[in-house]
């Protein structure tokens, strides 16, 4: 039953279809046969297509009406959270009441004006940290690339004309 009912809207929206583009080309001009054959299979796809989309909008508006909408499951959700946070702010209400409650009934020891608390260890100050360095005082040294020849500087010439050292190896002829 749907399928027939879908196949008679087809053809309904490809004869619209095919109306309206003809009826646009007779304005332009005379149309040949073989023109009005391809306007027709265009327009059956085109009809095939639309019923197909218009169909799963349809299902859809359906199937949405017998399903919660969105709203309505996130309201409930929110509202189980809400009542789950009242259980455990009860809970935790109940639980210092009864805290507060045993403090209470604790004896507290004569103690003749002393305090009961150990005294806390005095905590050790952290030592200064020293200055931050300045480190662009002294630029590090560039380094020279491995490929690049060393810089000729002046020679060293030896001075010549002072003394040698004498020879203390051997004994000295002047002292025996």
């Amino acid at each position: 039953m749907a399928k027939k009912e879908t196949k008679t809207k087809q053809q309904a929206l490809a004869s619209d279809i095919i109306n309206s583009i003809e009826s646009k080309l007779s304005e332009a001009g005379e149309s040949s046969k073989k023109i009005k054959k391809s306007i027709e299979k265009s327009a059956e796809k085109l009809a095939k297509k639309l019923t197909k989309l218009l169909s799963k909008d349809e299902k859809k508006a359906t199937t949405a009406t017998g399903k919660k909408t969105k709203p309505e499951v996130k309201a409930k959700k929110d509202e189980k959270k809400a009542k789950k946070n009242a259980e455990k702010a009860e809970k935790n209400a109940q639980r210092t009441a009864n805290k507060k409650a045993k403090d209470e009934q604790t004896p507290v020891a004569d103690t003749n004006g002393q305090s009961t608390e150990t005294p806390k260890a005095a905590q050790p100050t952290p030592r200064p940290t020293p200055p931050a360095r300045n480190r662009t005082a002294t630029p590090a040294p560039k380094p020279t690339p491995a490929n690049r020849k060393p810089s000729v500087s002046t020679p060293v010439t030896l001075d010549t004309t002072s003394q040698a050292p004498t020879d203390t190896t051997e004994p000295a002829a002047d002292k025996a």
